[in-house]
């Protein structure tokens, strides 16, 4: 049968065969461009569907946050800061790292007015130095302050009020403004944003928020009497009131054995300091008593 194909049938047969060779892939093709077509026509189709309309405000206030993350806030993150901010759930100045130019401009962005507020910096209420406080015994633990703070005792200082010196707010802090010198965790106020989480972290709620121009702070957070104190820490508020009646302008109280100073009134005249016997009241910034501690 083979001697019966002529040189003009072969070349008919291959040409039969290309052409349904090509016929095949002009199917393939276009079923690919239609199934292609129709998934972008669906797509297009469920987009504009389930589209989530976002808030243009939304946007520019999340361009003037600071895109920390701290969570200072008390929102998930700036984007979820600035969602807030947009829907009215949160005050336009709830960022604690932003500066006030920032909330100024959120303000305007929500059509709102603000009040320009004092920065507010972390301070750690301890001056129980190394040199200064006594200690029950040795800690060979795992160096971290809500760990130490497990063991009987709150920790090896006699102190229980103190600062437990492992640094678990200088881990915490992570615009790095906290340094621990000589036993006791020292705030750079020029550094800190007052994000707050060296607040949340420590154990022993021996750090507060204070406004930036504070001078006079009180770096005790012990609660026993005087004579306790004493016997505890060179440097503790003995809660003998001196303070209070050398305040002109009521803005010094003594509760539960230890001086809080008001500073909507306290006018930094230095009155409480100089009467101070043990001299907890603190009339240097943090940067002095850092350079003077190291």
């Amino acid at each position: 049968m083979l001697e019966l194909i002529t040189s003009g049938g072969l070349a008919n047969m291959v040409s039969i065969t290309a052409s349904v060779n090509l016929n095949g892939v002009a199917i393939a093709t276009a079923v690919v461009a239609g199934v292609g077509l129709f998934i972008g026509l669906f797509l297009g189709f469920a987009a504009k569907t389930f589209e989530v309309e976002v808030d243009e405000r939304e946007v520019k206030v999340r361009e003037l946050l600071p895109g920390a993350n701290c969570g200072g806030c008390g929102y998930p993150g700036c984007d979820g800061l600035a969602a807030a901010i947009a829907k009215g759930e949160a005050p336009v100045n709830a960022c604690p790292v932003a500066n006030s130019k920032a909330h100024a401009a959120i303000a305007e962005i929500m059509g709102m007015s603000i009040e320009e507020t004092e920065k507010m910096v972390a301070y750690v209420k301890c001056s129980g130095t190394c040199d200064k406080t006594q200690v029950k015994y040795e800690y060979y633990g795992v160096m971290d302050c809500n760990k130490a703070a497990m063991v009987p005792g709150k920790g090896n200082k006699k102190c229980t009020y103190g600062c437990l010196g492992f640094g678990s707010c200088a881990k915490a802090c992570p615009f790095g403004a906290i340094t621990i010198v000589n036993g006791v965790a020292v705030v750079n106020k020029e550094i800190c944003t007052g994000c707050t989480k060296c607040v949340a972290t420590c154990p022993n709620k021996i750090i507060e928020m204070v406004p930036y121009s504070a001078r006079h702070l009180v770096a005790c957070n012990s609660q026993d009497k005087g004579k306790d104190t004493k016997a505890a820490c060179a440097a503790g508020c003995i809660g003998c009131k001196l303070c209070t009646k050398a305040c002109e302008y009521d803005a010094i109280s003594v509760e539960n054995n230890l001086a809080h100073i008001d500073y909507k009134k306290c006018t930094n005249c230095g009155k409480c300091a100089a009467v101070c016997p043990v001299k907890v009241i603190q009339i240097e910034n943090e940067k002095v008593l850092l350079k003077k501690r190291a």
